[in-house]
C-alpha cells in the first residue's frame, strides 16, 4: 500500500514540474530576479526604511498605500485605488492582473463604506483578499491602507 501512494505521488510531483515548466517555454531555466522600482527612477542617496514597489519575476509587490489629506472612508478609498492603479500601471500591470490585497481599515466601522467603493475596482475576478482593522491606527491618519500583489 504504501508503495503504491509513493508511486502515485512520486508521479504526480513529476507531471507538476512538467506541467509548470511547459506552461513558460523557455521560462524553466531562468532564474526570477528581485528588481527594486523607485518612484523617481533613481535609487535614493540613503537606504529607504522600505522600497514601495518591488519586482521578483513576473510578480509586483507594492506597499501599503494611505491616503493622507482631508476626507471620509470613501474619498480615502478611491484616492488609495487610484494611486495603486498608476503605480501597477507605470510598471506594465493593471488592477485587472492584481492577485492579492490586503485592507487595513482604521476602524471597522468603515468596512460596508469602504467596500461600497472597492467593489469593481479589480474587473470581475477580484483578487484573494484579508480585510482587518489596525490596532492604534493607521499610520498619518489615513483612514485605510491597501497592499496588493500582481502579476505583470
Amino acid at each position: 500500500m504504501s508503495t503504491n501512494r509513493r508511486n502515485f505521488i512520486g508521479r504526480g510531483v513529476a507531471v507538476a514540474a512538467a506541467t509548470t515548466a511547459a506552461a513558460v517555454p523557455g521560462k524553466a531555466q531562468e532564474k526570477a530576479v528581485k528588481r527594486v522600482i523607485y518612484p523617481n527612477g533613481k535609487k535614493p542617496a540613503t537606504t529607504p526604511r522600505f522600497n514601495s514597489t518591488v519586482a521578483y519575476g513576473n510578480l509586483i509587490f507594492i506597499a501599503g498605500v494611505g491616503y493622507h489629506q482631508e476626507g471620509d472612508i470613501t474619498v480615502h478609498t478611491k484616492g488609495v485605488l487610484d494611486s495603486i492603479k498608476r503605480q501597477l500601471e507605470s510598471v506594465g500591470s493593471s488592477m485587472e492582473k492584481v492577485l492579492k490585497v490586503n485592507v487595513y481599515l482604521n476602524d471597522l466601522k468603515d468596512y460596508d463604506a469602504m467596500n461600497k467603493v472597492y467593489d469593481g475596482s479589480f474587473g470581475n475576478e477580484p483578487p484573494v483578499r484579508t480585510t482587518i482593522a489596525a490596532a492604534g491606527g493607521i499610520p498619518g491618519n489615513s483612514l485605510v491602507e491597501i497592499d496588493v500583489i500582481a502579476c505583470l
